[in-house]
Order: structure tokens, then sequence, then C-alpha cells
């Protein structure tokens, strides 16, 4: 799978646009870098704009619509890296309280901090 591109410096100086569906919850500031980090790769439908993933995400503003500038008013979910907190539940329920092992569609990945900071560029905290 490919993985979508993240652009950590956007996110840290607020520089992207989140659209709704959004995800809600805490608000509190993470205290460290998580292990893990949910990324997103191509494979990311969005449900056809109703995604099970972002209702479980507990933290505010960490899972958010992209539209698909190519094809509205389709898009995707994307993932702050900054917000996320590694805790796995955007990968372990679906539609309607279903236990799941990981998205339907193994479209989220739970990736070591070390690798997505080779990935994608050190995080900033």
């Amino acid at each position: 799978m490919a993985v979508m591109d993240i652009d950590v410096a956007a996110h840290a100086n607020g520089e992207v646009l989140k659209l709704e569906p959004i995800s809600e919850g805490t608000t509190t500031k993470r205290k460290r870098k998580p292990h893990i980090v949910a990324v997103i790769n191509d494979m990311c439908t969005g449900c056809s704009g109703s995604p099970a993933c972002v209702d479980y995400c507990p933290v505010a503003e960490c899972m958010y619509w992209v539209e698909d500038e190519d094809h509205p008013p389709f898009g995707h979910i994307r993932v702050d890296p900054l917000l996320c907190i590694g805790c796995k539940l955007c990968t372990s329920k679906g539609p309607d309280g279903a236990f799941l092992e990981g998205c339907p569609w193994d479209a989220i990945d739970m990736v070591p901090l070390a690798e997505f900071e080779a990935t994608f560029g050190q995080m900033p905290y």
C-alpha cells in the first residue's frame, strides 16, 4: 500500500484545512510522542462520507475529511500526526460497534514512531 504524503510542518503551523466529518473528543495536548502513529494509506475510500474510524477517535480534530480535488464530492480521511495518541481505536471498531481487526479496507496503518519520523520528518513533540 502506498501511504499518502503527510506534511508534519503544515500540521505544526496550523496550515491544514480540516473538513467534516472530523473527530471529536479531548482537546488536551498530549504529554509525549506516542510509540505508534495512525497513518492513512491510499486504500481509504472515506466510507462514502460516513467513516466509522472518525467516530471512534477520542481526540478532537485528529481525524478529518480531505476532499478529492479531482473527484468531488469524494474524499478520504487523514490523521493529524501531532494529535494522534496511538490508541488504535480507529482500527478496532467498525460500523454499529462491530469489533474489527483493522479497517475493513486496510486503510489505516499503525506505524512505529521511529519509522514515521524517518519517512515524514521529526515531530516537534
